[in-house]
């Protein structure tokens, strides 16, 4: 049987399928090239069983997206600038995670990684017998409502990236898996053209500039000073929020955010508010909204 012929019958067979289970797919695509996710919407006008709720092109508009639209099926890119698609999923809670295809431009050596982890992966340039095999996987894996088991790979993915050991299905169906998983020794950053990976106990506090995050850190060991050193990125303090553990990295004002374990003296203010302290000299200010943290900080 030729590629052509295959193609055909595995399409059959896949709207068959999709006819059985009577709704059709709801998908996002995420890519950061503009020409990638019209030539795969192209490819997808071609399976009416599939219908685009949303196309994005960083991963913090995908993660608001899938939260929007809550939809069964993501194509998602692996290199994307800024949060590429690992870490793009370390953003979804477990119980709202979709069935996952991940596009790359990978070559084949490397997809074996990360193979066994998702529904299924396209290669760029997106052929169209390929997509339809992975569409037929899709709809297979969302019929027999496996989505306990794929939420399990996908954690083992990201254990695997995080340096942890591998979760089992019993730890993945805890509401705070990904939660937990988040709450790693170290944060990467990208810094301009770099990425980071902070030691947590290094941070001392973050703050907001306009639509940038400034994280400020004792710096590398071998060239500590006083003063530190300053690491800048393109985010908000809620995306922050979610990748740190709230109760070692409390908020204490609308544009701050402090390591609790770095604070030695908090001195209230005759408004409500308070003065914070910390080892390195830096004082911050505890706003009134914020004072229920302060069990957290003394």
């Amino acid at each position: 049987m030729d590629r052509a012929v295959d193609s055909r019958v595995v399409e059959r067979e896949r709207q068959s399928e999709s006819a059985a289970h009577g709704t059709r797919l709801r998908a996002l695509i995420v890519d950061d090239e503009p020409l990638a996710r019209r030539g795969l919407e192209i490819r997808l006008e071609a399976h009416p069983d599939v219908e685009i709720v949303g196309e994005y092109g960083d991963g913090l508009s995908a993660i608001a997206g899938m939260r929007e639209h809550r939809p069964d099926l993501v194509f998602l890119d692996v290199q994307m600038p800024g949060m590429d698609g690992f870490e793009t999923l370390r953003s979804i809670p477990a119980h709202e995670m979709p069935l996952v295809v991940f596009v790359t431009a990978y070559d084949h050596y490397a997809i074996r990684a990360f193979e066994a982890s998702a529904t299924d992966y396209l290669l760029k340039p997106v052929e169209e017998g390929r997509l339809a095999q992975a569409l037929a996987r899709v709809q297979q894996a969302r019929s027999q409502r496996e989505a306990s088991g794929h939420c399990a790979h996908l954690l083992g993915l990201l254990g695997e990236l995080s340096g942890r050991p591998l979760l089992d299905l019993d730890e993945a169906l805890k509401p705070d898996a990904l939660e937990q998983l988040r709450r790693d020794d170290k944060l990467a950053v990208r810094d301009g053209g770099r990425t980071v990976r902070v030691d947590l106990s290094s941070i001392r506090w973050i703050d907001a500039a306009g639509d940038y995050m400034c994280i400020h850190t004792d710096g590398p060991a071998d060239r500590a000073a006083p003063q530190g050193e300053t690491l800048v990125l393109r985010a908000t303090m809620r995306d922050l929020e979610k990748q740190l553990d709230p109760q070692r990295f409390p908020r204490i004002h609308r544009s701050t955010i402090v390591n609790a374990r770095r604070v030695v003296e908090l001195r209230p203010h005759t408004n409500g508010e308070g003065f914070l302290r910390l080892d390195c000299g830096q004082e911050l200010k505890l706003s009134r909204t914020h004072r229920d943290k302060l069990a957290l900080l003394i």
